[in-house]
C-alpha cells in the first residue's frame, strides 16, 4: 500500500522552523569539509606536527563521510530517516567537542573520523526529510534552499575557520558546531516526528560493507603516509597498496553478484552515468586541490593570514552564488554536453590564470582567478549532475544518486593526497634547482656587507629559497589541474544526451 504523502502533517511556522533546522543541518556538514583547510598550519603549530601531516585532519573526515554515505538508504529504512537524522547530528556535535579537545594528531584525527561517519548520511537525509516536509508543488522551492546551503558551506569554511584561527583558538572551529548541532537536534526530534518514514528490516551487505572499509581505509593510509616513507620502497606502504588493490578487485566482483550490495555498481552500465560521474570527481578533484593548496601556500610562504587565505579561497565559492539559479534554467533549453564541456574549459582556464602566480603577488593577483572560476563553478556542478543522473530510470535513481556522492567525496579524499604528495615533491625538485643555480657565497657576501650576521645572511637566502621553490611548485599543480580540466571537456561528448534534465539538488550534489 503505497504511503500517504505526509507535507500536510506540518505547515506555517512549524515547516518553517523545521526546514531552517535541516538547512542549517547541511550547511554546518558542508562547511566542516573546508573549515580545516586554512586552519592546518595553526593545527600543525599547535601539535607539533608538519603540515604534510595535518592534511590528515582533512582526509580523514572526507574518507569516513564517503564511507557512511552508501550506508544512508539502509540506515533510514531500517531506523527510520528522522531518528538517524537525530542521532547522527548528536554524534557530530559530540565528536566536534572531542575535536577541540584534542591534545595529539592521533585523537584528533580519530574524531574527526566520527565526525565523518556521523556526518556522512547527515547530506541525504536533509534533502529527504525537505521533501516529505513540503508538498510536490513546492517542492523545487525546498530544493532550491537545500542547494543554496549545499553551495554557500564550503564558501563559509575557509572564511569562518580561518578569522577563528586567526582571533581565537583553532579549537574553536569544532566547538561552533555544538549550538547548530542542539537546535537542529531537537527542533528535529520535536517537529519532524510526524514526517517519520516508514520502518522495514532489511538485510545489509555486511561483507561488502567490511570490503569498502578495508580497501578505501589501505588506499587512504597509503597516499597520506606514502609521501614521507618513499612510498613502494618502503614494505609498509607496499602492502597498503597490495591490499588497497586486491580488496577493491574482490569488492567490485561482490558487488555485482550481491543481491543487496551496498554500493550498486551494476549502475555504471549507464554511459552518460559513467561519463558524467567520473567527470565529475576529476573536475572536483582538480577544484578541491586549489582549496588545500591555496590557504597554505599563501599562509606559509607568502605571509598572509588565516582570514586573508580563507577569504582568497572562498571568492569562487562567493562568485558561484551570483549565477547558481542559471543552470537550471539554461538547462530546460541547452544540451547539457555543452554547458558542461563549456564550464570545464572555463574553469580550466581560471585555474591556469593561477599559473602567473609569484612570490610577488599582490591580493587582487590571488583573488581575481578564484572568482573568475567561481563562475563557471555552479555550471559544472549542476550540469554534471544532470548528464550524470539524466537517463537513469527511476527506480534507480537512488543507488544512483548515493554511488554519484560515494565517488565524488572519495575523489575529494585521494585528489588532496596525492596533490599534496606532488606539491611537496615539485618544492623540493625547485628547491635543489634555485640553490644549484644560486651563487651562495657571493650573495651571502653581499648580505654580510649590508650588515647582517652569517647566520641571518643563510637563513634569509635559505627562507627566499624555500619561498620560491614552492610558488613554482604551486604554479606546476595548476598547470596540470587545468590541463586535465580541459582535457576532460572533451570526454564529455562520449555520453549521450541525457533523456531528462533534474531540478536542482537532485541527486545530492
Amino acid at each position: 500500500m503505497a504511503e500517504t504523502d505526509p507535507s500536510h502533517m506540518l505547515t506555517g511556522r512549524r515547516r518553517m522552523l523545521a526546514a531552517i533546522a535541516l538547512a542549517s543541518a547541511n550547511l554546518m556538514v558542508m562547511f566542516d569539509m573546508t573549515i580545516a583547510n586554512v586552519s592546518v598550519p595553526h593545527i600543525a603549530g599547535s601539535l607539533g606536527i608538519s603540515a604534510s601531516q595535518g592534511i590528515w585532519v582533512i582526509t580523514s573526515y572526507a574518507v569516513a563521510e564517503a564511507i557512511c554515505v552508501p550506508l544512508t538508504g539502509w540506515l533510514a529504512e531500517r531506523f527510520g530517516a528522522v531518528r538517524c537524522f537525530v542521532l547522527g547530528a548528536l554524534g557530530f556535535g559530540l565528536f566536534s567537542i572531542l575535536c577541540g579537545m584534542s591534545l595529539t594528531l592521533g585523537m584528533l584525527v580519530a574524531c574527526r573520523i566520527g565526525q565523518g561517519l556521523c556526518g556522512g548520511p547527515i547530506m541525504p537525509l536533509t534533502q529527504t526529510l525537505m521533501m516529505r516536509l513540503f508538498p510536490p508543488e513546492k517542492r523545487s522551492q525546498a530544493m532550491g534552499i537545500w542547494a543554496i546551503t549545499t553551495i554557500i558551506g564550503p564558501v563559509l569554511g575557509p572564511v569562518i575557520g580561518g578569522t577563528i584561527s586567526d582571533n581565537f583558538s583553532w579549537h574553536w572551529i569544532f566547538f561552533i558546531n555544538v549550538p547548530i548541532v542542539l537546535f537542529c537536534a531537537i527542533t528535529a526530534h520535536t517537529m519532524l516526528r510526524p514526517i517519520e518514514t516508514p520502518t522495514a528490516k532489511r538485510p545489509i551487505d555486511r561483507v561488502g560493507l567490511a570490503l569498502l572499509v578495508t580497501w578505501i581505509s589501505a588506499l587512504q593510509i597509503m597516499l597520506d603516509i606514502g609521501r614521507e616513507h618513499d612510498w613502494f620502497a618502503d614494505p609498509t606502504v607496499l602492502a597498503l597498496g597490495l591490499t588497497a588493490v586486491i580488496v577493491f578487485a574482490i569488492f567490485v566482483v561482490w558487488e555485482l553478484t550481491e543481491e543487496h550490495p551496498i554500493v550498486d555498481l551494476r549502475i555504471f552500465r549507464h554511459r552518460s552515468f559513467t561519463v558524467g560521474v567520473l567527470t565529475l570527481a576529476i573536475g572536483f578533484g582538480c577544484y578541491f586541490a586549489g582549496t588545500v593548496i591555496i590557504p597554505q601556500w599563501m599562509q606559509l610562504s607568502m605571509g598572509y593570514t588565516a582570514t586573508q587565505a580563507g577569504i582568497a579561497t572562498a571568492a569562487s565559492g562567493m562568485a558561484g552564488l551570483f549565477v547558481a539559479r542559471f543552470p537550471p534554467l539554461l538547462l530546460k533549453h541547452v544540451d547539457p554536453r555543452i554547458m558542461l564541456s563549456g564550464a570545464l574549459i572555463w574553469v580550466g582556464c581560471a585555474t591556469l590564470l593561477r599559473v602567473t602566480w609569484t612570490s610577488g603577488a599582490d591580493f587582487a593577483t590571488l583573488i581575481t582567478p578564484q572568482f573568475v572560476m567561481g563562475l563557471g563553478m555552479p555550471f559544472f556542478f549542476i550540469t554534471a549532475t544532470s548528464v550524470s543522473l539524466g537517463s537513469i530510470p527511476p527506480n534507480e535513481m537512488a543507488s544512483a544518486a548515493g554511488l554519484q556522492n560515494f565517488v565524488r567525496t572519495i575523489a575529494l579524499a585521494a585528489s588532496t593526497s596525492i596533490v599534496m604528495t606532488y606539491w611537496g615533491d615539485q618544492s623540493r625538485v625547485a628547491n635543489s634547482e634555485l640553490a644549484g643555480k644560486l651563487n651562495g657565497d657571493a650573495t651571502t657576501s653581499t648580505l654580510i656587507a649590508s650588515g647582517l650576521s652569517p647566520e641571518q645572511a643563510r637563513a634569509m637566502i635559505a627562507q627566499l629559497v624555500d619561498r620560491e621553490a614552492v610558488t613554482l611548485a604551486t604554479d606546476k599543480v595548476f598547470l596540470i589541474a587545468g590541463l586535465a580540466m580541459i582535457a576532460i571537456a572533451a570526454w564529455v561528448w562520449t555520453s549521450p544526451r541525457p533523456k531528462t534534465t533534474l531540478q536542482p539538488g537532485a541527486g545530492g550534489h
